[in-house]
């Protein structure tokens, strides 16, 4: 049985403040403002607002708050939710229980908790350099505004609202990319109970519309190349930057891992110089992947990197330092140095040497398309390909790499590039 209370409100402000200035003397009455609510003494002595109230054929008290710190306009609000509480079959103190519990649990399960939750599931199936990237990317662009929030109580507007201001910043891939992180983080909290939606769902409708494909600009025939390289040793940009557009250009690098090079990856001792790189560190992983990427370096840039390494203080870890507290160089430095320093804007990209490379010794050379991609540590879409991969085709590949280095050599220096000859095509030592 439920009874519902009914309001009378009986009492005013002033005579609440009479009864409690007369208190010693009415020790262990009660004030009643009618419907249950009523202002009595704790064994503390200090003035408390309860509601009385029949549930289950059960009298049960509902404790409010303290006087003075709960004003009467305040009980009376909580008396009249008692009553539509007891109206619909509930409880109001079985109810403030649960709701006091389901506080804790926000409290416990924040967007932040349940993102390391979800990230670190993500272990297991990404590579280190991607895991570090999308969590630097949830740190810096969505922790500030949801981290701290209860996982159960974000809205919608809320995650649009995350979404819309990085979006501003004109950095579309990097919008959409955090905006997919932030469906999985509440497609895991769904999963595991802590909220019955996905209100990132939703927002998916304010991301712009992708702008038509824009390539990486690239010069690809050597007269254009030579003086790409020429540029760069009249340009004034500093030794580092210089270096690391010439080891991309001359091994058709991409540009991350050339900025996170580490001197312990190379070998600039052996026949041929070669540049180990983790395959946790390479774009390509997965699907059969899983040796290291193995760059050979030409002759050419070898002998610089030789050069290099000795005006480097000992225990250097990055081929080339960074500066103002940055470990290594920046990609936005060098892609900077080529589109402003350099004049190359529109023209030549860092990406576009490994375009060069990969047109030129397809049209001058008889090196097939499968050892080219191989080379450049390309996506393989066939099981032929990927039998390559395994066997490395290391012989061939510094025939590759020579033949491209004196090319090169030869265009930076002014000079026509000769014929490719697959009967003369150096090599570096023994064929393997």
């Amino acid at each position: 049985m439920v009874t519902a209370v009914r309001a009378k409100e009986k009492l005013g402000v002033k005579q609440i403040e009479r009864w409690l200035k007369s208190a010693e003397r009415r020790k262990g009455q009660k004030l009643a403002d009618g419907g249950g609510l009523y202002l009595t003494f704790l064994p503390s002595r200090r003035a408390s607002w309860q509601v009385r109230y029949v549930y289950g054929a059960k009298t049960r008290t509902f404790s409010v708050g303290l006087a003075g710190e709960t004003s009467l306009a305040e009980a009376r609000a909580v008396r009249a939710l008692i009553r539509e509480q007891l109206q619909q079959g509930l409880d109001p103190v079985t109810e403030r229980r649960a709701s006091r519990a389901e506080r804790v649990a926000d409290s416990q399960q924040t967007f932040a908790s349940v993102a390391a939750d979800w990230l670190a599931k993500q272990k297991g199936e990404w590579s280190a350099i991607h895991l570090a990237k999308s969590t630097r990317a949830l740190e810096r662009d969505v922790m500030p505004t949801l981290g701290k929030l209860p996982v159960s109580r974000i809205s919608t507007t809320m995650v649009a609202g995350v979404i819309d201001r990085i979006q501003k910043r004109g950095v579309r891939d990097t919008t959409q990319k955090i905006l997919q992180h932030v469906r999985s983080v509440f497609r895991y909290a769904q999963a595991k109970g802590l909220r019955p939606d996905n209100p990132a769902e939703p927002v998916v409708e304010i991301l712009e519309k992708a702008p038509d494909v824009v390539h990486h600009p690239a010069l690809l025939t050597f007269p254009e190349l030579g003086e790409v390289l020429r540029r760069g040793e009249v340009s004034g940009v500093t030794p580092g930057v210089r270096l690391a557009h010439r080891l991309i250009a001359y091994t058709g690098s991409r540009i991350g891992n050339v900025v996170t090079a580490k001197w312990t990856h190379f070998d600039l001792e052996i026949d041929p110089p070669s540049w180990r790189i983790p395959r946790s560190e390479m774009k390509v992983s997965g699907g059969g992947r899983t040796h290291d990427h193995r760059v050979i370096l030409p002759r050419q840039i070898a002998s610089e990197l030789r050069r290099w390494r000795l005006m480097q203080p000992d225990g250097s870890v990055y081929l080339f330092p960074g500066h103002q507290g940055r470990a290594h160089l920046s990609r936005e430095a060098l892609e900077k140095a080529l589109r402003e320093t350099m004049g190359l804007a529109g023209r030549h990209s860092p990406h576009g040497w490994r375009s060069a490379l990969s047109t030129r010794a397809r049209e001058d050379t008889d090196f097939d398309g499968e050892l080219i991609d191989l080379s450049l540590d390309h996506v393989h879409a066939s099981d032929v390909a990927l039998a390559y991969d395994r066997g490395q085709r290391l012989a061939k590949r510094v025939a590759l790499i020579t033949w491209w280095g004196d090319a090169l050599e030869s265009a930076e220096a002014g000079h026509a590039v000769p014929a490719y000859a697959r009967s003369t095509a150096p090599f570096y030592g023994a064929q393997r």
